[in-house]
């Protein structure tokens, strides 16, 4: 697991030494990504800059950028390819000889074979790129789901790439202007969905994509989608037995590791079961990691413990507690954007724990957009029945109506009528995004200030929903929700925070139920056997119940879920209040403050339903403070 930057150089740049001096920085920006070792090269046309965390072949022969044989490529690459050990003795059957034991060598000498066309033999997490010497034609990939992050800057014939945006922000070139679209964006999902990013000329290479560049036009290409239009005929049996089989061997190459290994344990099915898995596999007892909150209601380390007693693993514990505030602000750090899922604060302490014992490890990530876990899914096809049950004409006028009468009330059951009858007024998509969304409109109106509302006039978030909705291929409605999850929120929220929090403590990590093949398989089968009545991931469950009991399968789903409402009136209150209070803040620069500071006092008297509106402002002034205006960072509005 590694990280890499670099940029393509014009007849106008500074000489070799600036560059040098520029790669180095970028290195250095992401050091965290790769402690092991770092390496830069430069020709008369590109610079690269990697950093290594020594994962497979510790030597130093594994160290990047890499040079394929012939000399024509050259390498830095980010992340691992599972399957390279096949891929390794096919090459070598076809007279290919290896240096080295890695798989970065492995990737290069296919790469060399096919091409892009390479993309669709690997079976890994990844962020690639290769420098054509003979052409000059850069070439830059991201895996199929998105678990590694790609970056990169265009303007004119200026371009950078990194695996974060601080390392791009080391080019003395790169300019960092937010745009306001992003902003909204970010208030609607919690994130910035790619291909945009916080800055007007930086954006995220999409999962599944390649890019090929001379520096001054870019050719992007998709090469790997998810398909839901086929449900195959097997039986239920035939359905968990091949699918036990296949996240068993997903579990078993990724075991692969010339370093200590181990797992992140919640006790809930997903992490469960890859820990059991595991268990059938490793020589010696596995290593788990859990976390723990004061607050009972959030508290999961009961059941991780019962199932690190099941399998008889090497058990250890963390419980978050005044560590929130005076954290808080440097974990913010690592996300070089706004970012408000706050379940990173326990990611980064679980990863810290994590990697005490070990370099690598597995996490149960996956589970819930590939088998329909979360409580929204079962919430939306409730009101999806509901939809198709109602005369339209009916739906789209009366129920607007009745809902601002339910709006005149301030009882939460009040609240709860409106809100029903404004999604049930609603088509599918539409309503989807509502379920999603985390900064009601309502609010939005309410405290935006008038130079965002103007900028942002006309800018509907909620398109990018619709478009990834229309665009499953497939007319069963939960079956196109989880494909617009598995588009957006899987790669914009859960691998942005697993990523960044592993790797900000030196930690990989890797996720067995998101193995391509995996996630196809699931696609195929049909979604009344993922949401069964009432019961969520009802396969997974059951394919499962052969390893795991009844009382970890069944019970009461908890997620990654932290006291939010707690820590804004205890442990974050005086970190909120500075922030609400401050007339000066980059949140001033989008936000009514003295409506902000009307919402902050009704939490404080206890009226929680702006609890998650407050924390994601609170995110982005830690943003702000870190990457804004006044800060080493970009620049402002």
């Amino acid at each position: 697991m590694c990280g890499l930057a670099g940029f393509l150089r014009t007849p106008t740049t500074p000489d070799r030494e600036s560059h040098k001096l520029w790669l180095e920085s970028m290195g250095q920006a992401i050091l965290h990504r790769g402690p092991d070792a770092g390496a830069t090269w430069q020709d008369d046309h590109i610079g690269l800059a990697h950093r290594r965390l020594s994962i497979l072949d510790l030597s130093d022969a594994g160290t990047q950028p890499m040079h394929s044989a012939s000399g024509r490529y050259v390498i830095a690459f980010n992340g691992e390819i599972y399957n390279y050990r096949e891929l390794k003795q096919i090459l070598q059957e076809a007279g290919v000889a290896f240096r080295t034991q890695t798989d970065t060598e492995v990737l290069l000498a296919l790469f060399e074979q096919k091409g892009a066309a390479c993309l669709d033999d690997l079976n890994g997490m990844f962020a690639i790129a290769i420098w054509d010497r003979e052409t000059r034609k850069l070439f830059l990939a991201r895996d199929r789901l998105g678990k590694k992050p790609l970056y990169y800057y265009q303007e004119g014939d200026r371009f950078a790439f990194g695996s974060e945006i601080k390392a791009l922000m080391q080019a003395p070139f790169v300019k960092t202007e937010v745009r306001y679209d992003a902003i909204r964006d970010y208030f609607a999902y919690q994130y910035v969905p790619d291909p945009k990013t916080i800055y007007r000329n930086i954006h995220k290479l999409p999962p599944g994509h390649w890019l090929v560049t001379d520096g001054r036009q870019a050719d992007i290409r998709q090469y790997w989608d998810v398909s839901f239009a086929s449900a195959g005929s097997q039986s239920l049996e035939e359905l968990e037995q091949g699918l036990y089989e296949l996240i068993d061997d997903a579990v078993r190459l990724r075991m692969v590791s010339d370093v200590p290994l181990g797992a992140f344990l919640s006790g809930g099915v997903d992490s469960s079961a890859v820990v059991g898995l595991m268990a059938g596999h490793a020589s010696h007892p596995v290593t788990t990691c859990s976390i723990g909150f004061d607050s009972k209601r959030f508290d999961e380390v009961d059941w991780a413990r019962k199932v690190a007693g099941l399998f008889h693993t090497d058990h250890h514990e963390f419980t978050v507690r005044e560590n929130v505030a005076g954290n808080l602000t440097q974990i913010a750090r690592y996300f070089d954007e706004p970012f408000a899922d706050p379940s990173f604060v326990p990611t980064y302490f679980v990863s810290q724990l994590a990697r005490q014992k070990v370099t690598v490890a597995l996490a149960g990530d996956g589970g819930d957009e590939n088998f329909a876990g979360y409580s929204k899914y079962r919430t939306d096809q409730i009101e999806n029945n509901l939809r198709r049950r109602l005369p339209s004409g009916l739906r789209r006028t009366l129920f607007p109506q009745l809902a601002q009468v339910a709006g005149l009330f301030s009882m939460t059951s009040a609240r709860k009528a409106r809100s029903l009858l404004s999604t049930l007024a609603m088509e599918p998509d539409d309503a989807f995004f509502v379920t999603n969304c985390f900064f009601r409109q309502s609010v939005w109106d309410e405290v935006v200030a008038s130079d965002l509302k103007r900028e942002t006039a006309g800018y509907d978030p909620a398109e990018l929903t619709r478009h990834h909705y229309r665009n499953a291929d497939t007319d069963d409605h939960l079956s196109k929700i989880l494909y617009t999850d598995i588009k957006t929120y899987l790669p914009g929220d859960i691998l942005v925070k697993v990523d960044r929090m592993s790797m900000a403590n030196s930690l990989e990590t890797r996720a067995p139920l998101l193995d391509y093949r995996v996630v196809e398989y699931a696609a195929g089968i049909p979604s009344a056997l993922k949401l069964k009545g009432s019961e969520k991931k009802f396969i997974l469950k059951d394919t499962f119940s052969r390893l795991l009991p009844d009382d970890v399968l069944y019970r009461k789903k908890m997620g990654f879920s932290v006291p939010l409402a707690q820590w804004l009136g205890n442990e974050l209150r005086a970190t909120a209040d500075a922030v609400f209070n401050d007339a000066e803040s980059g949140l001033a620069e989008c936000f009514d403050m003295s409506a902000v500071r009307r919402l902050w006092q009704k939490h404080l008297s206890g009226d929680h339903q702006y609890t998650q509106e407050l924390w994601s402002m609170l995110a982005l002034e830690l943003w702000w403070q870190a990457y804004g205006p006044d800060s080493s960072g970009g620049k402002g509005l």
